[in-house]
């Protein structure tokens, strides 16, 4: 058993950074992180490679794919197939997610 603290709080990206992401925990199979978004902010992220399911923790935003758009906030779960482009627009208020990606976020190299 392992208390992962700090998982899903918001956190204010760095200076001059659009977005904050980090990781919690990892091993081969899953991984724990959070990623936060500031109000009026920039989700540039890239397709992963592993599948991704999002923990809306605070904020307001949409998320935009190809197989649809849908308004979140506190308590949504949105679940992002590998591959899948996806985006946060239209951040409203500060946005912070926890983000499980299966297997670990990385691991799944080229596929």
């Amino acid at each position: 058993m392992r208390v992962i603290e700090g998982a899903g709080r918001w956190s204010a990206p760095v200076a001059g950074a659009a977005n904050d992401w980090t990781e919690h925990f990892a091993n081969d199979d899953l991984s724990v992180g959070t990623y936060c978004i500031p109000a009026g902010g920039v989700d540039d992220q890239s397709p992963h490679t592993e599948d991704e399911i999002y923990v809306v923790t605070a904020g307001r935003a949409r998320i935009t794919t190809p197989s649809g758009d849908a308004e979140i906030g506190p308590g949504s779960v949105v679940f992002v197939p590998a591959h899948e482009p996806h985006r946060f627009v239209d951040v409203t208020e500060d946005l912070a997610l926890l983000v499980l990606f299966a297997p670990a976020y990385g691991r799944r190299r080229g596929q």
